[in-house]
C-alpha cells in the first residue's frame, strides 16, 4: 500500500470509477472465459491487495502460486526497476547480458543442466511435449509419429489445443476438437495403470506431482519414486509439471524433493516471474534438450532481458531457503487450523507446505459461495470441482495473517 510519505499519482478519469462500475464496464469489451469473484483490485503489497474503495483483502490465491513472494516484493521490484533502465527485448537473434546468469543459477537450483526459457506455463508444457517426441525419434528409435506420452486424469498443464487434448475437465475440452493424437491418460496415483501404459512407442511420462487444479491432490508416498524408476527402466522421460508446486510452495524448492527424486524435464513458471512478468521454464538434462536444433522451436520474449533479470532475482531469494522453510513451518500451522474445523464445515483437506484443498460440506455452500463469504470477511481464495477451495497465500504471510485467514474460515463455516 501506499507508505504515508508518498503522494499518490493522480487518478485519470477511467480509474475514478467504482468497482461496480468497472465491473459493469468489463462485460461488454471483455471475454467471458472467467468468473471472478465481485472484487477490483488497484493496490497490493506483501500478502494484502486493495480494491478501488481502499478495502483490504488478504490474498490467500497468490495468482495460483505466481506470487509466492507476495506482491511487489522489493528485491524483485527492483530489478525490475534497474533492468528498465538497460534493456528489455533483444529476441533471441542476438545474445543479452542477463540470460547466461539465469540459465547458469536455475540449472544450479534444480539440479538439472540446460535450461529452455519461455513465457507461460502452458508454453513450458508445449514445449516439453515437442522437446519429448524428438528426443524419441531421433534417441529412443520410435518410428516416425508413433510416440505416445502418458498423463494422468485430473491434470491441469494448460488450456491450448494440444493440452487440452489430454485433459479429462470436460469444461476446457468441449467444443474444442479434433484433438491431438498421441496421449495415453491413466488414474493419478494408480502406479499399476502407469506402468500398464508405458511401452515402446513412450516418448515420455508427463505428471503433476502434486495436482493443484484437481484440488491440491497428493500422491502416496513412493509414486513420485515408482514414476521415477518406471521411466528409467522403460527408457521414457518423466516431465515433472512444477509450475504450481515448484519454487517453495511445498516447504521444498521442489514437490519431488519430499522423495528425493530428479526428473529428466521439469517445468517451471508462475513464481519464476515474481508476479511481475511472466517467466517459464523447461529444465532438463543436457542431452534431453540437445534435440532442439536452430529454427526448430523459438519465442520472440523467451528469456528476454527483463524476465532473465526477474528471474534471477527469484532464484537469489529461493537460494538463501528462507522461502522453504517458511512454507514449511507456516504449513504446520494451516495443517492444524484445517484439522481444527475437519467435521464443522470442512469433510476433508489435502495440505503440503502453504497449500491446500479443502473440501466443504455441500450442505453449507459451493465453494464458491464459501469463497464470496470469505471475500465479504476480506480473505481471497477461489474455488475448483464444486466444494473445494485452494489455499496458497504468499509465502512472505506472516504466522498471525495465516491466523486471521483461519479465523474467517471458521466463521464463514459456522454462520
Amino acid at each position: 500500500m501506499t507508505s504515508p510519505t508518498t503522494v499518490p499519482a493522480p487518478r485519470s478519469a477511467s480509474e475514478t470509477r467504482s468497482s461496480a462500475e468497472l465491473i459493469r464496464a468489463e462485460s461488454p469489451v471483455v471475454a467471458h472465459n472467467y468468473h471472478p469473484l465481485p472484487v477490483v483490485v488497484a493496490r497490493a503489497e506483501g500478502a494484502w491487495v486493495e480494491d478501488v474503495e481502499g478495502r483490504r483483502y488478504l490474498d490467500m490465491l497468490a495468482g495460483y502460486s505466481a506470487l509466492n513472494f507476495g506482491h511487489r516484493h522489493p528485491a524483485l521490484v527492483e530489478a525490475a526497476r534497474r533492468q528498465l533502465d538497460e534493456v528489455t527485448l533483444t529476441s533471441r537473434a542476438f545474445h543479452h547480458d542477463r540470460l547466461a546468469g539465469f540459465a547458469e543459477r536455475l540449472a544450479e537450483l534444480t539440479g538439472l543442466d540446460t535450461v529452455l526459457p519461455m513465457n507461460t506455463g502452458a508454453e513450458a508444457v508445449e514445449s516439453a511435449v515437442k522437446v519429448a517426441r524428438k528426443w524419441a525419434y531421433e534417441v529412443k528409435g520410435v518410428a516416425p509419429d508413433r510416440a505416445t506420452v502418458v498423463v494422468a486424469d485430473g491434470n491441469f498443464h494448460g488450456r491450448t489445443t494440444t493440452i487440452v487434448s489430454f485433459s479429462t475437465d470436460e469444461t476446457a475440452r468441449a467444443g474444442f476438437g479434433p484433438f491431438t493424437p498421441g496421449f495415453r491418460v491413466v488414474p493419478y496415483n494408480d502406479f499399476a495403470a502407469l506402468e500398464a501404459a508405458v511401452d515402446e512407442t513412450t516418448a515420455a511420462v508427463l505428471i503433476e506431482p502434486i495436482q493443484g487444479e484437481a484440488g491440491v491432490v497428493i500422491p502416496d508416498d513412493g509414486y513420485l519414486t515408482g514414476v521415477r524408476e518406471l521411466t528409467r527402466r522403460a527408457g521414457c522421460l518423466f516431465i515433472a509439471d512444477e509450475i504450481q508446486s515448484g519454487l517453495g510452495r511445498t516447504g521444498r524448492t521442489l514437490a519431488v524433493e519430499h522423495e528425493g527424486v530428479v526428473p529428466d524435464v521439469l517445468l517451471l513458471g508462475k513464481a519464476l516471474g515474481g508476479g511481475i512478468v511472466p517467466v517459464s521454464a523447461v529444465v532438463a538434462r543436457r542431452e534431453v534438450l540437445a534435440v532442439l536444433r536452430p529454427g526448430e522451436h523459438g519465442s520472440t520474449f523467451g528469456g528476454n532481458p527483463l524476465a532473465a533479470a526477474v528471474g534471477s532475482a527469484v532464484l537469489d531469494l529461493l537460494a538463501t531457503g528462507e522461502f522453504q522453510r517458511r512454507a514449511a513451518e507456516l504449513g504446520e500451522v494451516l495443517d492444524r487450523g484445517l484439522a481444527a474445523v475437519t467435521g464443522a464445515g470442512v469433510t476433508g483437506y489435502r495440505a503440503r507446505g502453504l497449500w491446500a484443498g479443502v473440501d466443504i460440506d455441500p450442505a453449507i455452500g459451493t465453494g464458491r459461495e464459501i469463497s464470496e463469504r470469505l471475500l465479504a470477511e476480506g480473505v481471497l481464495v477461489k474455488d475448483t470441482h464444486g466444494s473445494t477451495i485452494r489455499l496458497a497465500p504468499p509465502l512472505t504471510i506472516t504466522e498471525e495473517e495465516l491466523r486471521t485467514a483461519l479465523a474467517a474460515l471458521e466463521k464463514v463455516l459456522s454462520a
